[in-house]
Formats: structure tokens, sequence, C-alpha cells
């Protein structure tokens, strides 16, 4: 009696032993599937030199997201350990960087030195007709439209210009214009130099009966009426 209840007593704390190291294990189990988050900064260069290429693409393939480099080449994106990131350009072959799966340091910096990569395409000539001398049979037989019954002729016409300028009501421009015009001629002809009445009629200018009793007085028909006699 006392035997078996010594073996229900040694399965209870066999049991206990095994349920506490599995509730020990599960927090060990869960730390170590969850990675660290890792802020993955660096400068995306050109070849050997350190020289910044803008527009740098810098994607997670995984996880679905990424960033771009800035004009001097610079980037910064959070990422998880053990993460592969893909730098690519166009232009250049693309490079992938792999974060370590172990990394413990909250920060990560590279230099990426993209290698150009150009492709040069064959040349393409197109043709709109299937051989040259089609297309110089077409050229020739082609027929250009005179300037008479044309589009731009009937808008050039005289008698539908005249009426659109006499229909036209006068602008902003043309306006300015004619005012500025109307008080320089009112002006001048304030200060006596410019046309009017009494300038265009000599009897009624003061000016002009001074000049011709001036020459009364100093005799000057006379002369001209002795000089016609001889």
């Amino acid at each position: 009696m006392s035997a078996l209840l010594y073996l229900r007593r040694c399965s209870w704390c066999v049991i206990l032993l095994i349920v506490g190291g599995l509730l020990l294990a599960a927090p060990a189990a869960q730390a170590q599937g969850k990675r660290k988050v890792v802020q993955f900064t660096g400068i995306v260069a050109s070849g050997d030199s350190l020289l910044g290429v803008p527009g740098a693409t810098v994607y997670v393939p995984k996880a679905g997201r990424g960033t771009s480099s800035n004009a001097y080449g610079y980037f910064s994106l959070a990422v998880l350990a053990g993460d592969s990131v893909v730098v690519r350009s166009l232009g250049y072959a693309p490079q992938t960087v792999v974060i370590p799966e172990d990394y413990q340091r909250q920060s990560y910096s590279v230099i990426v030195q993209l290698r150009e990569d150009a492709t040069v395409l064959p040349e393409v000539r197109v043709f709109p007709y299937a051989t040259e001398r089609d297309f110089k049979k077409a050229f020739l037989a082609l027929r250009m439209p005179t300037e008479r019954g044309s589009a731009a002729a009937d808008n050039l016409n005289e008698q539908l210009m005249r009426r659109i300028f006499n229909s036209q009501p006068m602008g902003a421009v043309a306006n300015y214009r004619q005012t500025m015009s109307t008080q320089q001629m009112e002006y001048d002809r304030r200060m006596g130099m410019g046309p009017s009445q009494y300038s265009n009629n000599p009897l009624l200018n003061p000016f002009s009966w001074l000049q011709l009793i001036q020459q009364v007085k100093k005799g000057e028909f006379k002369k001209k009426a002795s000089d016609d006699d001889y």
C-alpha cells in the first residue's frame, strides 16, 4: 500500500516538473522568435566614388515596405534583424544587404556602392511605308493645298477683317492710348503749341496782327512795291 502511494507521489512530481519546464520554455521560445528592430541607415554611392545617388529605392521584399534616398544619397529605414534589403536605381545593378539575425545593436549603417549597368538598346528605324521606294512615290504624288480656298485665306479675307474691326469693341490698351493722346492734345492746345481754331485762322491770331503792324511800320510793303516797278 505504501509502495502504491509512493508511485503516485512520484508520478505527480514528474507531471509537475514537466509542466514547470513547459512554462519556463514558453517565454524563452517567444523571446527567441521575436526579432529585434534595427534602424538601417546609409548612403547609396556611385561606384568607387562617394557621390550620392538620389532617388535610389531601398526596399524590403518580405515586409513590403521601403524608402528612397534623398538628394545626397542618404536613407533611413526601420527593419528587423535578419531582413534582406534590396537597393536599386535606374542604370545600376541592384545590390542586396542582409541584416544579421543575431544583431543586437539598435542601428546598422552601411555605404552601398552601386555598379553601373547601362543597357544599350538596338537601333530601331521607323518608316511610314514598307520601303523607301514607296515613300518617294507617295511623296511625289502628294498635292499641297493652295492658299485660295483654304481656312487661312478665309480668315484673312478683307471684308471679314473690316467687319471684325468695325464691330470689335475698344480694348483696355486702346482706350488708354486714346485717353492719353486726347489729354496731350488738349494740353498743347492750351499752351498755344497745338492746332486750334485761333491758330489756324490768321485773322483771329493776335500774333499775326502784331507781325503785320510791325511790317507796315518798317515799310516793307513799300520796298516790295518799288522793287516790282523796276
